[in-house]
């Protein structure tokens, strides 16, 4: 473990990646907040790069957002062990848990702040899970992604998803559970990711001929796609926004207005959709299996953000700090 133990009176410090500005990347040694009696120290053993928020602010093109500036702490996707349980926590030291974040770094922010050896948060923010799953247990904010856009009220199941990324193909399998629905369509222009489909078909948007859509969720991040998907509509069909965009939207009013298109943006998760991808992954009724395709140690965090971000191929990197220099 990093620093000294939570019950000395030593600060204790962890291992973090740092973003000192766009495309400055560090990891360094940082001071962590002493837990309190509501609090549990978590020693990391996985994190997630995310392809899309991280991306944009790797690059600098984060939209404004509370706490967003740098230097930061990256990463929303850890999983690790209990090494302290404050006592009115109720959890026990030993619990694998996942943990979407953390702000625990002092003056360093933490809009995010998983991407550390260890972590300090408060109870509440931290969801035991199986053993079993080890690293693959970093998906689940994905999978929670997921879940969300499809259960707003009055939501249809998706039958096009575009873009074949993690997020796409756990849309996909979400939407295969309902045994009696019909196949979803993927679209995906890139070679490198065609592969890997469970149930559903994935095409080029060019050798797709169906413009009857009821639903069509849009995983891609690209503001450049509206016109084209509003084209491929049923009449009063709808398009929801289940990337992140940091250009504005638009659209041509014209063909909107005669298939009655509505635009439906899907917000972050929330704690019921991480309750309810974890009993699905449980229940072995969703698969997480075959989405991470890259590991770094985690002092090689640098070379892993490049390959996360510059490599078609990489699905999912993670970052491993089991063993941390």
């Amino acid at each position: 473990m990093n620093g000294m133990h939570p019950g000395s009176n030593s600060t204790l410090t962890t291992l973090a990646v740092v973003f000192e500005g766009p495309e400055q990347l560090r990891v360094s040694r940082l001071d962590l907040t002493p837990p309190g009696e509501g609090d549990l120290v978590i020693d990391v053993e996985w994190s997630g790069i995310s392809t899309g928020t991280e991306r944009l602010l790797w690059a600098g093109r984060m939209p404004p957002f509370p706490g967003m500036g740098y230097p930061l702490v990256p990463g929303y996707e850890s999983v690790g062990r209990v090494v302290h349980a404050g006592a009115r926590c109720g959890r026990r030291v030993g619990e694998r848990v996942f943990v979407p974040g953390a702000r625990c770094y002092g003056e360093v922010r933490g809009l995010f702040g998983g991407a550390s050896a260890r972590i300090v948060v408060p109870a509440a923010r931290a969801t035991t899970v199986d053993e079993d799953l080890g690293e693959r247990a970093v998906l689940l904010a994905l999978a929670a992604t997921a879940h969300h856009a499809m259960a707003a009220a009055n939501a249809a199941r998706p039958d096009l998803i575009v873009g074949h990324g993690v997020l796409g193909r756990l849309l996909a399998r979400i939407a295969a559970i309902d045994a009696g629905a019909a196949p979803v369509t993927v679209w995906e222009r890139n070679p490198a990711r065609a592969g890997g489909a469970q149930g559903y078909e994935v095409l080029a948007p060019e050798a797709d001929a169906r413009h009857d859509y009821r639903a069509i969720y849009d995983v891609s991040g690209d503001p450049r796609l509206i016109d084209s998907l509003i084209g491929r509509l049923a009449p009063g069909g709808e398009i929801v926004l289940a990337g992140f965009y940091a250009e504005p939207l638009t659209f041509q009013f014209a063909p909107a207005f005669m298939r009655e298109a509505r635009l439906r943006v899907a917000a972050e998760w929330r704690e019921s959709d991480l309750i309810a991808v974890k009993r699905l992954v449980e229940s072995g009724r969703l698969s997480l299996d075959g989405l991470i395709t890259h590991r770094h140690q985690a002092p090689e965090a640098p070379a892993a953000y490049r390959t996360a971000f510059g490599d078609p191929a990489c699905l999912k990197m993670i970052l491993d700090w089991r063993s941390p220099s």
